[in-house]
């Protein structure tokens, strides 16, 4: 019956064959899912997935960079005024391996769009990292969903990974936040005049930190000796989700929503008008991706997200 069942429906998994098969015949004692399976197995009915990487949670991990362009760091060093009263904020980018700062670019806010365009410049000018590493601060994370912004969401796209560190552990971005003093103590203080004559104080200091400086962590050298751009260049079109067949796809709303079993739930506003993958992987829960992201499990008992 297994196997003619399966023949009539060549998609049905072992678990939806025993349902179904359960229903009609109440008085067999059906075989478990797992023996169900080798049975399939044995016939030839199985099919063989393509392999693809497992999910993987944007969460913090040991800071590891044994190569250029493996992780770069970003922060922004805390705002202060310049002469003429104006904010600067100024966002800084280094990679991890050579200390080479990639840059370090004063703002008028920490506002995301500002901040992605920034980004682009940088992936234009460098390529593509592998991991960008930063704290759980605006614009880089928020409160929803694994920390979601608009800006992570469009790392994710790009294939880089985001690394954020422990809420309150700055030391896990422990090189960063020293060359953070040393830009403090070298360029603002006293600021300057405007933000351009600033900006012209960090292009001149950066310049020298990569170039001139010799750094202890690199055994004396300078940052400039050891970088170089990465092979991953910035592509002029954002790939799309590729998800296995088997996974329904689910649009997310602009107000962040997607509708499964004709419930409505809320994944991330940070989402909205993209595609989730959604598969089940235990009776009733699901696991919600996005790209080889895992983003949560959806239990439909309670219809609410979980880490």
């Amino acid at each position: 019956m297994i196997v003619a069942c399966r023949r009539a429906h060549p998609s049905w998994g072992p678990r939806k064959l025993l349902l179904y098969l359960a229903k009609r015949h109440p008085d067999v004692a059906f075989p478990a899912p797992s023996t169900v399976g080798a049975l399939l197995g044995r016939h030839g009915l199985t099919k063989t997935r393509r392999p693809r990487r497992p999910p993987k949670h944007p969460g913090s991990t040991p800071l590891v960079a044994e190569a250029p362009n493996a992780v770069w760091t970003a922060d922004y060093k805390g705002q202060f005024r310049t002469g003429d009263g104006e904010l600067c904020y100024p966002l800084t980018v280094c990679d991890a391996h050579s200390r080479f700062v990639l840059s370090c670019h004063g703002l008028a806010s920490v506002e995301q769009y500002a901040a992605l365009r920034r980004f682009e410049a940088l992936f234009r000018e460098y390529g593509l990292p592998t991991a960008i590493r930063t704290d759980n601060g605006t614009p880089f994370a928020t409160q929803a969903i694994c920390g979601l912004s608009r800006l992570s969401v469009w790392w994710i796209k790009l294939g880089i990974d985001h690394q954020r560190i422990d809420p309150g552990k700055p030391q896990q971005n422990g090189a960063h936040e020293r060359m953070h003093r040393t830009l403090k103590a070298e360029t603002a203080r006293p600021p300057k005049r405007d933000m351009a004559a600033q900006q012209a104080r960090f292009d001149d200091w950066r310049a020298e930190f990569n170039g001139d400086r010799p750094h202890d962590a690199l055994s004396g050298a300078v940052p400039a000796d050891r970088y170089v751009p990465s092979p991953r260049p910035m592509p002029d079109v954002l790939p799309e989700p590729d998800y296995p067949g088997h996974v329904e796809v689910r649009y997310v709303s602009r107000d962040g929503a997607i509708r499964l079993k004709k419930h409505q739930v809320f994944v991330s506003q940070a989402l909205g008008g993209e595609r989730v993958g959604l598969e089940e992987v235990d009776d009733g829960v699901w696991s919600v991706s996005f790209y080889d992201r895992l983003l949560a499990r959806l239990d439909e008992r309670t219809w609410k997200l979980s880490a």
